[in-house]
């Protein structure tokens, strides 16, 4: 059971009673115990003005893409140039026609290797400066599998066989061909002088 509060009224009718009755000891107390006081009414706090609103400020930001491999052509583009800045836009926009060719559709990669190999070390004998080599743009596999398949993988292979000896001391650039020599199927391989 809980107490209730005494009223004001209450409190000054209790201090008239003390005020006319005798004390039965005396002695034991030397003024009389102060009443209880009410309570105070709690005084309301005004409210804490709130922020100002703004869509998405509580939006919890996207999660992050990963993107564990770049594209070829992204990869390529950040390589650093080693080729002239003006022969290398003219050859991006198709502006400086190949010198020689090498068209890998169809092969595989135990005969693409060697072909590739042959043709750019025969290619910087013989001083050219720019060829086209054609890998196609691949095709989509039919089964998927439990490991995950490039989509053309001559077109993923010839970069780093270009990057990689005896090729890379022939390569001086690679890039991807513009779309009248063939697009994302091709590339264009600057080669360096012979001395």
């Amino acid at each position: 059971m809980t107490r209730r509060k005494l009223t004001g009224d209450e409190i000054d009718l209790w201090q008239k009673v003390v005020k006319h009755t005798e004390r039965l000891h005396p002695g034991a107390h030397s003024s009389p115990p102060a009443p209880p006081m009410p309570k105070p009414k709690p005084v309301k706090q005004p409210e804490p003005r709130l922020a100002p609103f703004k869509v998405g400020s509580h939006a919890k930001p996207k999660p992050v893409k990963h993107d564990l491999k770049p594209s070829i052509a992204r990869s390529l583009a950040s390589d650093p140039r080693q080729m002239d800045e003006k022969a290398f836009r003219r050859m991006k926009r198709g502006k400086i026609r190949p010198e020689g060719k090498l068209d890998l559709h169809g092969m595989r990669i135990d005969t693409a290797h060697p072909a590739l190999t042959r043709f750019i070390l025969s290619a910087q004998a013989s001083g050219k400066r720019l060829v086209l080599v054609v890998t196609g743009k691949g095709k989509d596999r039919d089964e998927p599998g439990p490991m995950p398949v490039p989509r053309g993988v001559l077109r993923h292979k010839v970069p780093q066989w270009l990057a990689l000896p005896p090729l890379s001391q022939a390569v001086l650039q690679v890039t991807p061909a513009h779309i009248s020599h063939g697009g994302d199927g091709a590339y264009y391989v600057y080669l360096r002088r012979t001395r």
